[in-house]
């Protein structure tokens, strides 16, 4: 799998990650501990967000300019193809696009980008 496309992976997970948190971080405003890290909900949240900062800072800036675009717009950046389907819009992805993950595509129809499942 291309090198970015597995960032952007990474990417989508931790904003979700990040997400939930901070849900847990608004439900509870007395302090808890959370059971996975130690620590605060707020703390994980700062925590991810630096994650988060990281990981975009490692991508080309083309591919970070396109991801933020995306993701602003929709809830997952990312999506797979299953049976030349895109699961982001549910389009059928033209022919004409390499269906290999040795390099980064995106669905002409939704934006998203998208990895091939076998």
């Amino acid at each position: 799998m291309h090198p970015q496309l597995e960032i952007l992976l990474e990417l989508q997970d931790l904003k979700a990650q990040k997400r939930e948190m901070e849900e847990v971080a608004e439900e509870h405003s007395r302090e808890i501990e959370s059971e996975v890290f130690q620590v605060k909900p707020e703390e994980a949240v700062v925590h991810l967000q630096e994650k988060i900062a990281e990981m975009e800072a490692a991508l080309e800036p083309e591919v970070l300019k396109r991801y933020r675009l995306v993701s602003g717009r929709r809830p997952r950046a990312v999506v797979p193809v299953l049976s030349g389907m895109c699961y982001g819009c549910f389009m059928d992805m033209p022919t004409s696009v390499s269906r290999t993950n040795d390099e980064i595509s995106w669905c002409e129809h939704c934006g998203s980008f998208v990895y091939f499942v076998a």
